[in-house]
């Protein structure tokens, strides 16, 4: 807080005591008169035509605060030197314009304060109050002003009536005004039962160290510069320098001494039958002085330090400092208040979210259970499904075992009817025929199986559908899980009696597709039981084909030496063969025998191919 904020706080009392209607404006004759007496006690030249220049455009008519700050500051506060006057005759200009007006007490009460004690609290007012208009002290400031009056007068503050007084208007939390703090100190509730002089002594007191920034007062001996000798002084000590009087009163100066950073102060041992001695070092002179105990010595000297650091940080008042410091706490205490508000809100929010959350956990849960039902309605019919898949597969297994034990029988008769070749191949087609039936079945039944392989994919698909979306489930429920520890050993054994289910039903599973697999075995045996049923065909054909050779027509039975004759013999078609008869000599008929063996087995092999492909091609 520089001299002009000060100056500004003053003068606004005596501005707004200027303005009895309470408009915030005053009229330009008060405004020349308020003007006249600030620059005579600011000790600056009046200049009466220029605040006729800079309101000329209003006239005769009233102005408001903003319209004077101009001129207050450009032609008054601007020329104002700092050491040029007396700060005390500006505040005592302002009190008494103000306190015509606001400062009003009932001078019949025996607890009224004398007017210059009036003045002083006023002016410590000032220097406490927040740099904001209107001018009000806060609840902090004012118990740290009532604690130094009542540390003046040793006593103790009560703050119970303290916070009584404050706690009586919610508005006053905020900041009281001056007119209020002076009527508070005139109800007596804080100086009760103290007399009138030792409260203006006290009041008096924190006023010098508060406002005229004295550090520390008191009673030292001082060694003289010149005959040595000591003699008792009285010593105001401020941030700038350290003063010393004949008396008390303070009005015979016998001399100054100025701090800077080049000054120090020491303790001194005892001598020249003095005792608590210490010094006060600077570029010219050392100072040498006694305190009439070792406590005041360090008073004094702790203050002397004090004094010399301020100068040094560039500061020029130490309750200034402390004022600022005490404003930052408060500031530190409001921005941690209210982020503890903002905490708050933000866990109300929390818990309200974790309200909700719990609200639609619950409705997860019973989702969860409904998905849980589906699911185990799901899972029976699927074992239904499975069920009738493996009915079926067994009644394949049994035809395919019929058909073995069919083809057996067939087989027998085959071999038991071998004599007789025609009845046999007749008997051959009939067994070929129902052969393929069989394949056909077979191929129907590789359909329906293939059919059963697409429904079970698509059971799959959507078990794995259903799955994947009990997964999602799962993985909310482990969110929720982490929030809530009390539900986690009951959802991890609901979890684990579910990957049990699904390992149970691929387990069902396997076994299903190892039933399919021995039965597709079975099959392969069958198909391969067939293949040497046809072989076995084949042979008899060629037995019977060697065992039948045709008479032709006129033949002769041959003579020695004589020639034969070859006759075209007729082909005989068979089911499945094609043979060509003898028609020379005996080495071509059994190279033609051997070449219709060689494509009857070409062509066996060559049907046993696609029947075991699964589309035989029987003529």
């Amino acid at each position: 807080m520089d001299l002009r904020s000060e100056l500004l706080k003053s003068i606004w009392y005596g501005f707004t005591a200027l303005d009895l209607e309470k408009s915030g404006k005053v009229s330009k004759s008060q405004l020349k008169v308020l003007s006249h007496n600030l620059c005579t006690v600011l000790s600056i030249p009046h200049d009466p035509v220029a605040l006729e220049e800079h309101f000329r455009d209003d006239d005769d008519g009233p102005v408001s605060s903003q319209g004077y700050m101009p001129y207050l500051n450009k032609y008054i506060l601007d020329k104002v030197v700092e050491g040029s006057f007396n700060k005390e005759n500006v505040d005592e200009l302002c009190w008494t314009l103000t306190a015509k007006k606001n400062y009003q007490p009932d001078r019949s009460s025996s607890s009224i304060l004398p007017d210059r004690d009036a003045f002083r609290l006023w002016c410590l007012f000032n220097f406490l109050s927040e740099d904001k208009y209107p001018l009000v002290m806060v609840p902090d400031e004012v118990e740290y002003l009532l604690k130094k009056i009542c540390m003046a007068m040793s006593i103790e503050l009560n703050c119970v009536e303290l916070d009584d007084f404050f706690s009586q208007d919610s508005g006053q939390q905020s900041g009281i005004t001056v007119w209020v703090f002076l009527e508070m100190m005139n109800s007596g509730k804080i100086t009760r039962g103290i007399d009138k002089s030792i409260i203006s002594m006290a009041i008096e007191e924190v006023y010098r160290e508060i406002v005229g920034d004295v550090l520390k007062e008191g009673y030292l001996w001082k060694k003289g510069q010149l005959r040595r000798n000591w003699k008792e002084r009285w010593f105001t000590l401020r941030p700038s320098n350290l003063s010393y009087y004949t008396g008390e009163d303070r009005k015979d100066c016998q001399g100054n001494i100025v701090l800077d950073g080049n000054c120090c102060v020491e303790v001194l041992p005892d001598r020249d039958g003095k005792r608590c001695m210490f010094c006060l070092k600077t570029l010219s002179k050392t100072y040498e002085m006694s305190a009439s105990d070792t406590k005041q010595r360090q008073e004094w000297t702790a203050a002397i330090q004090t004094a010399i650091r301020l100068h040094v940080e560039g500061k020029t008042s130490l309750h200034k400092d402390l004022k600022y410091k005490r404003r930052e706490q408060r500031e530190q205490r409001e921005k941690r208040r209210q982020a503890k508000e903002e905490e708050l809100q933000r866990l109300r929010a929390l818990q309200e979210e974790k309200e909700r959350k719990l609200a639609e956990l619950e409705l997860l849960k019973e989702a969860q259970k409904q998905a849980q039902v589906l699911m185990e309605q799901d899972e029976q019919r699927r074992r239904q499904q499975h069920e009738q898949l493996q009915r079926a597969l067994e009644i394949q297994l049994r035809e395919a075992e019929e058909a073995r034990v069919s083809m057996q029988a067939e087989m027998a008769l085959k071999e038991e009817e071998a004599e007789r070749q025609r009845k046999r191949i007749l008997e051959l087609e009939e067994m070929q025929k129902r052969l393929e039936e069989a394949l056909q079945q077979e191929i129907k039944a590789r359909l329906d199986e293939e059919g059963f392989r697409y429904a079970q994919a698509r059971l799959l698909s959507e078990e794995e559908e259903k799955m994947k979306a009990l997964m999602a489930l799962q993985e909310e429920q482990e969110e929720y899980i982490l929030k809530t520890q009390r539900e986690k050993q009951e959802l991890k054994q609901e979890m684990e009696a579910k990957s049990r289910a699904l390992d149970e039903a691929q387990r069902q599973l396997e076994e299903v597709r190892a039933n399919r697999h021995r039965v597709d075995q079975d099959v392969v045996a069958a198909q391969r039981k067939l293949r040497q049923a046809s072989t076995n065909v084949k042979h008899w054909n060629v037995q019977m084909n060697r065992l039948m050779r045709p008479i032709g027509p006129g033949e002769k039975r041959p003579s020695l030496g004589s020639s034969f004759q070859a006759f075209q013999i007729p082909t005989q078609r068979d089911p499945g063969l094609h043979l060509r008869m003898r028609s020379g000599s005996e080495d071509q008929s059994e190279e033609s025998k051997e070449n219709v063996n060689n494509r009857t087995e070409c062509d066996m092999e060559k049907r046993h191919s696609h029947a075991s492909n699964g589309d035989m091609d029987i003529p």
